[in-house]
């Protein structure tokens, strides 16, 4: 069942399973044993993750996450959380290792997750060895909506001032904002990548989420086992690539400590986490080199299309990007489109730009059903003005979730026994179905 929350992603998964404290994993990465959590977590099956800790596990690599809170006592988390900024207002209690929902732990969890459970039998993170700084924002209940754009305007600009390479905002909220433009161009003049939830409105339409539309940020869309775009996964043209977002097993909130959860905030969290695995290899990379590796390592669409509005791109494919990254190009030249469309004194902090038809490629051929509009023209007359006071509303990027019962009993034949791999070995074709659950190319 899916639930909502205004200015976060959704809520925790409702299932709990009790957690001790336990020692820290040791320096690298190992398969856990049969019958742990980590065999109920495909995705990592299906990216080829103990493959790719042979070369990388992020590590040296401080990953922002901009959410709820962390809370650095999840088992599965320790040794992993720094100190952050807390922005919440005062009437929120704790800091930012106080996590009021849940949602911002379970980030954490998918990105660096160690595994540390019941001796290494807990819930792994894809980049188990990064570092996750939290960066807290306030609730719905805290704040104007009008107010939103700002709070990620400071979160975003405190996040690349502390030294995260890369940014996770697996939230939605608010609307376009010079302001927010001119953070994420300042993020991105500091060094860091900024990845940022579609959201999970698909259902209900299409509209435009921020900041993933923002230009300068990676908007992340979910795919589901399939390989297809999930039902709820926002499409249009702020999405520039997917990663995992459906039934995804991992670490969360304090007292719950394990989840099951679906969304496209999932799914940021691991495209982050496959940056941090790549520029952990290569330390000495820009922001610019590591989305160009990761940008030319995706699964493309099947249809040939080189991008389309519901995968963006292709779907992240970190092994392949370790394995044979080419050419990162040039280290002063942001790699997507968006940026450079916008005017130049948008680039540099002026105002707000928009991804509309005009500022990314056209997407590819849709497959039925798929609207694939551009925002701009969305709704008629007053309609326009109506979506733009939603988007105001701190539209959230929902999660479906899923209670995670204690005994493993209740997780078998939730998860399949055969994951996919996503993404075809080097130099074969793509093998990424996108729009819904309908094949471009039939």
């Amino acid at each position: 069942m899916r639930t909502s929350s205004v200015l976060h992603r959704g809520r925790r998964a409702a299932g709990v399973v009790a957690l001790a404290a336990l020692m820290l994993l040791g320096s690298g990465a190992t398969p856990a044993s049969a019958g742990s959590t980590r065999d109920k977590q495909w995705f990592l099956d299906a990216m080829q993750a103990e493959a790719m800790w042979q070369t990388s596990t992020g590590k040296g690599i401080t990953v922002a996450v901009i959410d709820t809170g962390v809370d650095p006592d999840n088992p599965d988390l320790k040794g992993r959380v720094l100190d952050g900024r807390d922005f919440a207002p005062p009437s929120r209690s704790g800091d930012e290792h106080t996590d009021y929902n849940g949602h911002g732990t379970g980030m954490a969890g998918l990105i660096a997750g160690t595994g540390a459970y019941d001796g290494g039998n807990g819930a792994f993170g894809l980049a188990p060895e990064a570092l996750i700084l939290p960066v807290r924002m306030p609730d719905a209940d805290d704040v104007s909506p009008f107010a939103v754009p700002a709070y990620f305007v400071k979160a975003i600009r405190y996040a690349a001032d502390a030294g995260a390479r890369v940014i996770n905002i697996s939230m939605t909220g608010g609307a376009n904002s010079p302001d927010l433009a001119k953070a994420v161009a300042y993020a991105l003049s500091k060094g860091s990548l900024v990845f940022a939830a579609a959201g999970n409105d698909a259902e209900q339409g299409t509209h435009i989420a921020y900041p993933a539309a923002t230009p300068g940020v990676v908007g992340v869309a979910a795919v589901g086992k399939n390989l297809r775009r999930t039902a709820v996964s926002q499409y249009g043209p702020q999405v520039d690539m997917a990663a995992p977002g459906e039934d995804l097993v991992h670490a969360c909130g304090g007292k719950t400590g394990l989840c099951e959860t679906s969304g496209t905030s999932d799914a940021t969290a691991l495209a982050s986490a496959s940056a941090a695995l790549i520029w952990s290899v290569h330390p000495d990379w820009t922001n610019n080199q590591v989305l160009r590796v990761m940008l030319n390592t995706l699964g493309a669409p099947t249809d040939g299309a080189k991008r389309n509005d519901s995968i963006g791109y292709g779907i992240v494919r970190p092994r392949i990007a370790l394995a044979n990254p080419g050419d990162p190009g040039p280290a002063d030249v942001y790699p997507l489109p968006d940026l450079k469309a916008a005017s130049p004194s948008a680039a540099a902090g002026g105002s707000a730009p928009s991804r509309d038809a005009d500022a990314t490629p056209k997407a590819g051929a849709a497959g039925k059903g798929d609207t694939a509009l551009p925002w701009s023209a969305v709704g008629i007359g007053t309609a326009v003005l109506l979506l733009a006071a939603i988007a105001v509303l701190l539209l959230v990027a929902r999660r479906r979730t899923a209670a995670v019962r204690p005994d493993q009993a209740a997780l078998s034949g939730q998860i399949s026994s055969a994951p996919p791999t996503f993404g075809p070995p080097p130099g074969a074709a793509g093998q990424l179905g996108p729009p819904g659950h309908d094949n471009p190319s039939s």
